[in-house]
């Protein structure tokens, strides 16, 4: 049975198209839209309903020491150039794999306390994360809870998201004085002290506030206790309509992310060792990249690999798509070497002059004055030979046959990692 998110009512009311995503009935996008969804979030902000997701906690002295066992990243050295153990109010992005190196999902790991931690991973891994967690945890203390269909989650993203936070927000000065890029504060749970952190205003709801997202934007992840999510939704909604603030759909989550070269678990990364890919800094590899600097799941088979394939970003000529489901990757003379994944358009950025430009390309870029652009195809290979950037790859489907060009990045000057006191 499909299930249905507690805002399954109001996406109806608002006219979302809806459809079947990860188990659940989600919005694919409302009637503004999925190209003015995208653009929303590039120029003022953009909300979007994530309660499909999933949260797990761990509770426990041996919390960490699991994490460490079964999590790709090293938390005793991952945070900044200086790979810092993970702090309190930091969260990390990387994956859980299987013994045989294959992603079981990617994950953001938030850190609490010494000995409270939780996870996010995507729409009906709940569960599975969290048997896969207790596979490994004999002998440690360790508590897990799956709060999968109990909490509430949405996002604001986009330039505009942190005016719309101090409107709703108790203390905003001292919320927002220190809020580096994936870091979280406050908490759901009104039992912990922490919680207090990040209240409502009128009602001190407790909110946990992260610094994070899937659109490579400037914005935020709100968790809310379930009881309060409908009546936090809507006091967003209304508090962003000053700022146009715009509710968007799936359609856009996933044009905003293929454009910021984000992936999508068991789409882009999946049954297949997890080598050879864009993501590798999610891997606790050595320096001269021959070993890693702790063992996990899934880390001898990746060292023991012959794996040959390789994924890599590209970006076509212009906006037009093929079915990734059905797309093959050739070459010059029509070779067969490969498998689309993801296959999208970024309606905010374009080429001029030989360059990617996005509409938030600041003037000194050497974005043309003229600038209006029309969008491009952009997305994610997986090939059979190791490719260099610059190259050209064509991806076929049927009749239609377009180029693409393997990139290190797409939309480029996004607003995810600016200092929050440069932001409105």
């Amino acid at each position: 049975m499909v299930k249905k998110t507690r805002l399954n009512s109001r996406h109806h009311e608002m006219g979302a198209n809806m459809a079947e995503f990860g188990g659940y009935e989600m919005p694919l996008w409302y009637k503004t839209g999925a190209k003015d969804e995208h653009l929303a979030v590039l120029r003022a902000a953009g909300i979007f309903d994530t309660s499909h997701m999933a949260f797990v906690e761990l509770r426990g002295g041996d919390s960490l020491a699991l994490l460490q066992k079964t999590f790709s990243k090293d938390l005793n050295a991952c945070i900044g150039p200086n790979k810092l153990p993970i702090a309190d109010k930091r969260c990390v992005y990387g994956v859980f794999l299987n013994e045989e190196g294959h992603v079981i999902d990617d994950a953001i790991v938030y850190k609490f306390a010494d000995d409270n931690y939780s996870i996010v991973v995507n729409a009906g891994m709940g569960k599975g994360i969290a048997d896969h967690l207790d596979n490994y945890k004999d002998g440690l203390d360790v508590k897990i809870t799956d709060y999968s269909d109990n909490l509430g989650k949405f996002d604001v993203q986009g330039p505009l998201s942190g005016l719309i936070l101090k409107s709703v927000i108790n203390n905003p000065k001292e919320v927002f004085d220190v809020f580096p890029y994936f870091s979280h504060k406050g908490h759901f749970d009104k039992s912990l002290v922490n919680s207090a952190e990040v209240t409502l205003k009128n009602s001190n709801i407790p909110i946990l506030l992260s610094r994070t997202g899937y659109t490579g934007e400037f914005g935020f992840e709100i968790f809310v206790s379930l009881e309060f999510f409908e009546e936090v939704w809507d006091l967003f909604v209304e508090a962003g309509r000053i700022y146009e603030l715009t509710p968007c759909g799936l359609a856009s989550r996933d044009s905003l992310r293929a454009g910021a070269c984000l992936p999508l678990s068991h789409q882009d990364i999946g049954h297949w060792p997890y080598l050879n890919h864009p993501w590798e800094f999610t891997l606790p590899f050595t320096e001269d990249k021959k070993g890693f600097a702790k063992e996990f799941v899934g880390s001898s088979a990746l060292l023991n690999s012959d794996y040959n394939y390789h994924t890599y970003a590209f970006a076509g000529s212009d906006l037009r798509k093929v079915n990734a489901e059905e797309a093959v990757v050739v070459d010059e003379n029509d070779n067969e070497i490969g498998k689309v994944l993801t296959c999208a358009t970024d309606v905010g950025a374009d080429w001029a002059d030989g360059k990617i430009f996005s509409i938030t390309s600041p003037p000194d870029s050497g974005k043309p004055s003229d600038f209006r652009p029309k969008g491009i195809r952009c997305g994610f290979v997986r090939v059979d030979r190791k490719l260099n950037i610059g190259d050209r790859v064509y991806l076929k489907a049927k009749k239609r046959k377009l180029d693409a060009v393997i990139v290190n990045d797409v939309r480029p000057h996004r607003t995810a990692r600016k200092k929050i006191t440069s932001m409105p």
